[in-house]
C-alpha cells in the first residue's frame, strides 16, 4: 500500500489534510488521470533512453573496491574541479549511494538513474589530514568505500598507509575533498564532516555522471572503471 497526502499551503501557517488510498492491481484506472500524464511519459522514456557511453565489459560493486565504485569515485573528483574550479584532492562515494551495475553495452540515462536514483549534490570540503584520517577509518570499518586520490589499506578495520595523490598523509595538511551534501551532512555515520564549511552549488552527482559519460564518449572511450589497489584489505 503507498499513501498519498497534499499540503495546502496558507499565508500564516501549514494546513496539513491529507487522505490515504491503496494502489491495488483490482482498482479502475483513472484514465483522466492517465491521459494528463501520458506526454509527460513519454517525453521522460524518451530521455532515459538516451544513449550516453558504451561499456565494453560492464561493471559491477564491490568492496572493498570495484572498477564501477573506481568510475563513480573519478568522475566526482574530476567533474567537481571542473565545476568548482579549483583543485580536488580526493573524493569519496558512500558503498550505499550507488544501487545497480552498467551492463555490457550501450548505457543510457536510465541506467545512470538506476546507478544513482538520488538528487545527491556534489559538494567542497576543507578538512585536515587528522580528520582525513579519521573519515577513512570510518570508511574502514564500513568494508571500504570507492575513493578517488586516495589509496589505502583496512587493518583491522583501521585505515592505515594512506597515501593522498600517491604522498603519504599529512595530518598538519588541509585537503580539499568532495563528496555528496548527504555525506557532507553526516550521512551514513560521517558526522566527522558535520559543521564543517561546504561549498553547494546545487550541482547533482547524477548531473555530473551523465557529462562525464558524455566526456568519456566525446574522447572515444568506453565507459569502463579499473580496479587499481586504491582500498586493499590486509589479512
Amino acid at each position: 500500500m503507498l499513501c498519498f497526502y497534499y499540503n495546502i499551503l496558507s499565508a500564516q501557517n501549514i494546513l496539513i489534510n491529507y487522505r490515504n488510498y491503496a494502489i491495488e492491481a483490482g482498482k479502475i484506472t483513472d484514465t483522466t488521470l492517465v491521459q494528463m500524464l501520458l506526454p509527460y511519459k513519454d517525453s521522460l522514456q524518451k530521455q532515459m533512453k538516451q544513449v550516453v557511453g558504451f561499456s565494453l565489459q560492464g561493471m559491477y560493486k564491490k568492496q572493498p573496491e570495484s572498477g564501477l565504485g573506481n568510475f563513480l569515485a573519478d568522475c566526482m573528483k574530476y567533474m567537481a574541479a571542473k565545476k568548482f574550479e579549483q583543485k580536488v584532492d580526493a573524493a569519496f562515494v558512500n558503498y550505499g549511494g550507488f544501487r545497480h551495475f552498467v551492463p555490457k553495452g550501450e548505457i543510457t540515462i536510465g541506467t545512470l538513474v538506476d546507478i544513482i536514483p538520488f538528487d545527491n549534490q556534489i559538494v567542497l570540503q576543507e578538512i585536515s589530514g587528522k580528520q582525513l584520517q579519521e573519515l577513512l577509518n570510518i570508511i574502514a570499518e564500513k568494508g571500504g568505500w570507492p575513493v578517488s586520490g586516495i589509496e589505502m589499506h583496512i587493518q583491522q578495520k583501521k585505515a592505515v598507509q594512506i597515501k593522498v595523490n600517491h604522498d603519504p598523509l599529512d595530518e598538519n595538511k588541509l585537503y580539499r575533498i568532495a563528496c555528496t551534501d548527504y555525506i557532507a551532512n553526516g550521512g551514513d555515520g560521517c558526522r566527522i564532516l558535520q559543521g564543517v564549511s561546504v561549498q553547494n552549488s546545487g550541482y547533482l552527482f547524477l548531473d555530473a555522471l551523465k557529462e562525464y559519460c558524455l566526456l568519456q564518449t566525446g574522447l572515444y572511450r568506453p565507459i569502463d572503471g579499473r580496479t587499481e589497489n586504491r582500498v586493499v584489505y590486509d589479512n
